[in-house]
């Protein structure tokens, strides 16, 4: 998939995006440019994977239906600026110049950073096995950054653009205010270069997540089995995370990829059968069904003005 998309990039780099670059004067950024390129063609794979699957099981068995869409509409917005960028892999890039920075200075002294597969060494012969591997690790600094969200006030206040929605559907995954979205993509972006994911695997990892949390998000009445459901987050065991009767510190479900960190520190609700309404009781209005620039500017405001909604 990565290849095919590698050659699609340098088809449409060498066509399209180097003579408009030289008509505009901006050969400088071709780089950046072409960078930028595998990033949006892998944010396009995101979108249609997601939309032929999380929209067809919407459509099969819906949680809510809804006369007015205009919020969903707000959040499809967000999944373009987002994905057609993807901000986890631009930091990852951006980044990638402190981790070689890093490593030379590491090593002038005697040292050797340790990576995954410097103390596995057996990872560099199983790279299946390794990418299983760096998502799960990936995964369990996810949850943490999460249940920071949820317990640190203002970091809060901007995750409660999320929160917030009532009419959540798959693409409600993406919104995000982009204060919130940058600290979590540096976090994913540091932790990624830390444990030493190799740059050709780190895109695999982002389109495997971004696809399960965005199914997570479905409005459909889908549960994955008493088995299943301790596996891999379903929509069902995520709606319990969004019910607005789990919100602030009072939170369950966490889990992004994989419910085990819930059952292991004790933030699991396995028992809740229904599918709760969504959304913050007491959130600003402007967050719940204002625009991109009203739910940003009200994330601020509240996350960093003198006087924050009470939880």
């Amino acid at each position: 998939m990565i290849e095919f998309l590698d050659s699609i990039r340098a088809s449409i780099h060498e066509v399209w995006l180097i003579p408009a670059l030289y008509d505009l004067g901006l050969m400088a950024w071709e780089e950046e440019a072409f960078d930028w390129l595998g990033f949006a063609l892998l944010g396009l794979v995101q979108i249609f994977v997601c939309i032929v699957l999380c929209g067809t099981l919407e459509k099969w068995r819906p949680v809510e239906r809804w006369d007015d869409q205009g919020p969903v509409h707000t959040d499809i917005l967000y999944t373009l600026l987002i994905r057609l960028g993807i901000l986890p892999l631009a930091v990852f890039v951006l980044f990638r110049p402190i981790q070689v920075w890093l490593h030379g200075t590491i090593v002038d002294f005697g040292a050797v950073p340790p990576t995954l597969e410097s103390l596995f060494p057996a990872l560099r012969e199983a790279p299946l096995v390794a990418l299983a591997v760096y998502i799960v690790v990936l995964d369990f600094g996810e949850y943490w950054r999460h249940r920071l969200q949820h317990a640190i006030p203002w970091w809060w206040e901007l995750h409660a653009v999320h929160h917030a929605q009532k009419q959540m559907t798959f693409w409600t995954d993406d919104r995000n205010h982009l204060l919130d979205d940058v600290i979590a993509a540096v976090w994913l972006g540091v932790l990624a270069l830390a444990i030493g994911v190799p740059p050709a695997q780190f895109p695999v990892i982002v389109l495997v997540t971004r696809i399960v949390e965005s199914l997570s998000h479905a409005n459909a009445r889908l549960s994955f089995g008493r088995v299943g459901e301790r596996l891999l987050v379903s929509p069902r065991f995520h709606r319990a995370h969004h019910g607005e009767q789990a919100t602030d510190v009072q939170g369950v479900n966490y889990g992004v990829l994989l419910p085990v960190w819930d059952w292991m520190f004790g933030t699991a609700d396995w028992n809740r059968r229904h599918y709760p309404a969504t959304g913050v009781p007491g959130a600003d209005e402007a967050i719940v069904s204002g625009g991109f620039l009203a739910q940003q500017v009200a994330g601020l405001r509240a996350a960093f003005g003198r006087r924050r909604r009470a939880p």
